[in-house]
């Protein structure tokens, strides 16, 4: 059996935005909780379409920048 890629597989290439379901999933929310969180202007999803879509790069910040605040308010001596 050979690992190898044949021409009749596809790649599949990397998503840059994910849409609300796959978005609350990647940083382990409900779909309502990244409503709330959108709604409080921490996440900012782009709204080219009619549906939000949300930037893996955008969910990479706000994780980020949440878990470095809560990381230090828990640890500050």
């Amino acid at each position: 059996m050979s690992t190898a890629t044949t021409e009749t597989e596809t790649i599949q290439p990397l998503k840059l935005g994910l849409n609300r379901i796959e978005a609350a999933k990647a940083i382990g929310v409900s779909p309502a909780t990244l409503d709330r969180l959108t709604v409080r202007g921490l996440l900012r999803p782009c709204r080219v379409t009619y549906r939000p879509i949300y930037w893996v790069g955008e969910l990479e910040r706000f994780l980020k920048e949440n878990t470095k605040a809560d990381y230090e308010t828990c640890h500050t001596p």
